[in-house]
């Protein structure tokens, strides 16, 4: 299976949550950048909220495509000391990485939200949705941030993703839905024809002009729908 591009694959993934739809419990919370688009048709098809819960990778100093880590609005901070060890990363290059991807965390929070709180997910199911799932650092941080704010469910849900990382999610999360899992990822960009990065002036026009996010505007303002 291979997807058109990430609003096809948002598509998709929707069809799979569809008892979710019309929940005034239910809130859908974008991975930016990649998540937002697939997060749009989720919300649309759901007619539920969508907002954000921004993360960062942290990669390996000198290669940062490989992660060892990962932060998330809200204070979280996850690095794996297995593979820190394995890998016997330097520890001081290391905590550089960490306070650069914080200030770009900090940077897309109030480039995205504004500088709001975060999302207002207590007592609500969340449903955390991204392009697909490698490693699921920053999976499992956002997931970590939903908790720590008192989400009563957390769904995961994905286009495709790497089979041992969507089962170790299964441990952390209420439900986690993976529409494909291929026998070997290889990577995520290579299950979709189109996987071209969003720029954050993209990302600020899905959220402002698309019908899948009708409450933009009073998520801005900081009140309730």
């Amino acid at each position: 299976m291979h997807f058109t591009d990430r609003f096809q694959a948002g598509r998709f993934i929707a069809s799979k949550l569809l008892g979710y739809q019309e929940d005034r419990d239910v809130i859908v919370l974008a991975l930016p950048r990649g998540g937002v688009p697939v997060a749009c048709e989720v919300a649309t098809t759901l007619r539920v909220p969508l907002d954000l819960v921004v993360v960062r990778k942290i990669g390996v100093p000198g290669n940062r495509e490989l992660g060892v880590g990962a932060l998330a609005s809200g204070g979280i901070e996850y690095v794996s000391d297995e593979d820190i060890d394995l890998l016997r990363i330097d520890k001081l290059a290391l905590r550089e990485v960490v306070e650069e991807e914080r200030a770009e965390l900090l940077r897309r929070e109030r480039r995205f939200r504004h500088g709001l709180p975060f999302p207002a997910v207590k007592g609500k199911t969340v449903i955390l949705v991204d392009d697909g799932l490698a490693t699921g650092f920053t999976m499992g941080a956002a997931l970590q941030a939903v908790r720590n704010h008192g989400a009563a469910r957390v769904v995961v849900a994905v286009p495709v993703g790497a089979r041992a990382t969507c089962d170790a999610l299964r441990a952390d999360a209420d439900e986690v839905v993976c529409a494909y899992v291929p026998a070997s990822l290889e990577s995520i960009g290579h299950w979709y024809a189109d996987f071209t990065q969003l720029t954050d002036v993209e990302v600020e026009s899905l959220l402002r002009d698309r019908a899948c996010n009708p409450t933009f505007e009073l998520i801005m303002a900081g009140t309730e729908p």
